[in-house]
This record gives structure tokens, C-alpha cells and sequence, in this order.
């Protein structure tokens, strides 16, 4: 079974980022372009349909949503506790924080979740969801706590910044159009099939460009912490709050799945756009990433036996 999902789920998600990560090598690709393509153009089409298409009831949105809100919040508690005891600075907190609760939901969370259930709309629709509230975290707690950490926060700014970005209008879009059973002329719905089709691709050359970037380093005791917290006890949060929501079936493994992502692209972005701690940001995201090889391939096993 594990030898299956390795070779039939895993490697060639990391194929695909070898290939990202190849490409930046040679042509120095333009980064900032290919996450406009992804933010933009490719992500939205893929959580419209994929929440145009579910059957998600308004029960399993909510049980969906306090998921979320109670898993970032117990590692929340954990980030600041950890973090006391190994007396780190004001900015160091704020990164650390920001390594636990931002993961890569999107442009590694969507393709694994694609692959896992081979498309199925419940599972995708989950997925986006899981990957429209880590928006909202990383343009709201996330931006504010690395600016707190070096000029003070300022919540107008980081509002903006979320409400800039397209993918929560496409998810509330797709919700709407779901529940209120507008059909999609053809017209609309084939471009945005051909579009979302190809988010798997991109999203995953993507990250292999982004991550290539950084020199692996493994000096820094607080990048351990953190990765064992992301890869590890963040799952084992997740698998708690399934069985305590009573959650069963796809939603159970999903969730359990998506709780099991590495630390998210964006902590590296936010970090270096602020100069704060970029360097252990970086590190996080590359360790995680690379880690994960192993702890996704165990947790995707697992999750088959989960409600």
C-alpha cells in the first residue's frame, strides 16, 4: 500500500517539482509571472469548478469551517509556546508562527488532494475551501504579525491585500452558483475546464522554481522545531478534531490530509518581503517540503482507515 501511494501519488508530485526546479536552474524563470498565472488565472478556475460541481451541504461547510478554526488555533497555542520556552525575539516569534499555521495548501495541496481522489469534486471542493481560509490567515494574521514584529501592524493594508486576490471570489461564486443551480453555459464552462486541467502542471513547476531559490542550510535548531511541528503534530491536530467533529469518509480523509501539508511558500514570501527572518523561513519551507516525501506518504495510507 505504501509503495503504491509512493509511486502513484508522491513522486510524481516531486517529479513535477524536480522539473519546476530544473527549469529555474536553467532559465531563470520569472518567478513573480508564474505566481500571477497561478493566483490569478489557473487556482480560481480550479476551486470555482471544483465547488461549482461538489455536493457539499451546508452542515459539512460549517463542520469544514470550525476544522479550520480550531486546527489553526491549537497551533497557534503551540507556536507560542514553543517559542517562550526557547526565548526567541519578537520577529523570530512572528516567522515561527507563520511556519506552522501558513502551509501550501494551494500549489501542492490541490495537486496532492487531485491525485489522491482523482478528482473527486467533494475532495476538491474541501481542499479549496481549506486553501481560501489559508488566504485569509497569511493576508491577515500573517502579513500583520511580520509587521508588527519590525513597524507595528496595520489591518487595512492586509485586508486589502486579501480582498485583492480572486480566489475568494471564485469560491463564493462557486458556492452560489452550486446551491442556486445556475447552469454554466458551455462557452464559460469548457475555458475554465481547460484552464483548471492544467493546475496540477503549473501550480507544481511553480513551487519547484520557488523553492530552488534557497540553499539548503541545516544549522538553525529553531528550522527542526518547526518542521517536526508542521510535518507531525500538525497532523496529529487534524486527526483529532476529525474524530472529535465526528467526520467520516472523504471529508474525514481530506481534512487529515490537508493537515499534513509542509510550510507554505508564502512564509518565505512574507518573510522576505519584510525582511523578517528570512533565511529560517526559507529553510522551513525547503526542509518541509523535502520531508514530506515521507510523512504525506504515510498519512495518505493511513487516511483510508480514518471514519
Amino acid at each position: 500500500m505504501i509503495l503504491e501511494i509512493l509511486l502513484d501519488v508522491v513522486l510524481p508530485i516531486f517529479v513535477l517539482i524536480g522539473l519546476g526546479a530544473l527549469m529555474q536552474r536553467a532559465f531563470r524563470l520569472d518567478l513573480y509571472t508564474l505566481a500571477k498565472i497561478n493566483f490569478y488565472y489557473v487556482t480560481p478556475a480550479a476551486v470555482f469548478l471544483s465547488l461549482y460541481h461538489s455536493d457539499m451541504s451546508p452542515e459539512l461547510l460549517g463542520n469544514v469551517t470550525l476544522f479550520y478554526v480550531l486546527y489553526i488555533l491549537l497551533l497557534y497555542c503551540v507556536s507560542m509556546l514553543v517559542s517562550r520556552k526557547l526565548n526567541m525575539s519578537p520577529g523570530m516569534r512572528a516567522a515561527f508562527t507563520n511556519s506552522l499555521i501558513l502551509d501550501n495548501s494551494g500549489n501542492y495541496g490541490l495537486p496532492i488532494n487531485n491525485l489522491v481522489f482523482k478528482g473527486d469534486p467533494l475532495a476538491t471542493s474541501l481542499q479549496a475551501l481549506i486553501m481560501s481560509f489559508q488566504s485569509l490567515v497569511t493576508f491577515t494574521y500573517g502579513v500583520m504579525s511580520v509587521q508588527r514584529a519590525k513597524s507595528g501592524a496595520n489591518l487595512k493594508a492586509s485586508l486589502i491585500g486579501f480582498l485583492k486576490m480572486p480566489v475568494p471570489y471564485a469560491l463564493v461564486l462557486g458556492i452560489a452558483f452550486h446551491w442556486l443551480d445556475i447552469p454554466l453555459p458551455e462557452f464559460i464552462g469548457k475555458p475554465l475546464g481547460y484552464i483548471a486541467d492544467s493546475m496540477v502542471g503549473i501550480a507544481l513547476l511553480t513551487l519547484g522554481a520557488q523553492i530552488v531559490k534557497y540553499p539548503l542550510q541545516l544549522d538553525r535548531i529553531e528550522v527542526y522545531f518547526s518542521v517536526f511541528l508542521r510535518l507531525l503534530i500538525g497532523p496529529i491536530i487534524g486527526f483529532m478534531l476529525v474524530l472529535l467533529l465526528g467526520l467520516k469518509g472523504i471529508p474525514a480523509q481530506a481534512l487529515l490530509i490537508a493537515s499534513s501539508m509542509p510550510v507554505g511558500v508564502n512564509t518565505a514570501i512574507l518573510a522576505e518581503e519584510y525582511n523578517n527572518e528570512p533565511e529560517f523561513a526559507a529553510q522551513t519551507v525547503l526542509l518541509s517540503t523535502i520531508l514530506n516525501v515521507i510523512t504525506i506518504t504515510i498519512i495518505i495510507s493511513l487516511a483510508k482507515y480514518v471514519g
